[in-house]
């Protein structure tokens, strides 16, 4: 088994395998605010970074199943919204029926939607239209369908959970894309040079941070209650 490289891996100790759940992020950034929960008997769970992009979570969940084969596994972060009446802040969801989760998930306020799984980050509010037009999907992201793809592969029930971190009507400070290398990771010389260059876009910089760190708290908060609600 060759070991996680390049942002990915563990969160957190390593269980031993096999666990009840493997918790999917993409980034430290969506994972920041959620620690697994104690939870009764012997059930486990495992949080994980798989990388941004398809590429990288290929692989990551490939390895990932291997080592820890667990009995669900979740794939969870931010969404940008596509269908207007979703807001910063809701958490969305699509599950398989048989990962038993569906119903504690409309408890504790999530709302289920359809995800399309972008190859590119949608920047602007023309560019989430534009999919949703196309694809009738309610929410955005970049790794949900690899996993779940794989899962089904390899028979092992899974749910997206994801929450909007921003509007189907607002447009990301800076272009991500134009960001990123070859291997779907940040080129942070390249960010730091984009907002020296503009400085005029560090006050939408701020205020987008603040959306996420709001967003990763409430998604780290709904994550623990429902593996609670789920394992007890």
């Amino acid at each position: 088994m060759t070991a996680f490289r390049n942002g990915r891996g563990p969160v957190g100790k390593a269980a031993k395998g096999p666990v009840n759940f493997l918790v999917c992020f993409a980034v430290k950034e969506e994972a920041k605010f959620f620690v697994p929960p104690l939870l009764s008997g012997r059930a486990t769970v495992q949080a994980m970074l798989t990388g941004m992009g398809r590429q990288n979570v290929t692989e990551s969940i490939r390895e990932a199943v291997a080592r820890w084969k667990p009995e669900r596994v979740l794939t969870c972060g931010f969404a940008g919204g596509l269908n207007p009446v979703l807001k910063v802040g809701m958490i969305v969801y699509d599950c398989d029926v048989n990962a038993g989760l569906a119903g504690h998930l409309a408890e504790l306020g999530a709302r289920p939607a359809q995800f399309y799984c972008a190859r590119r980050v949608a920047a602007t509010a023309a560019e989430k239209h534009a999919l949703w037009s196309t694809t009738g999907a309610d929410a955005v992201e970049m790794e949900s369908s690899v996993i779940r793809t794989f899962c089904k592969k390899v028979r092992v029930p899974s749910a997206t959970i994801r929450i909007i971190s921003d509007p189907a009507d607002q447009d990301l400070p800076l272009d991500l894309n134009a960001l990123m290398t070859s291997n779907d990771r940040i080129n942070y010389p390249k960010l730091v040079w984009s907002v020296l260059s503009s400085p005029g876009s560090i006050p939408r910089l701020i205020e987008f941070r603040r959306q996420t760190i709001t967003a990763g708290r409430r998604l780290g908060e709904l994550l623990r209650d429902l593996l609670r609600r789920t394992c007890r």
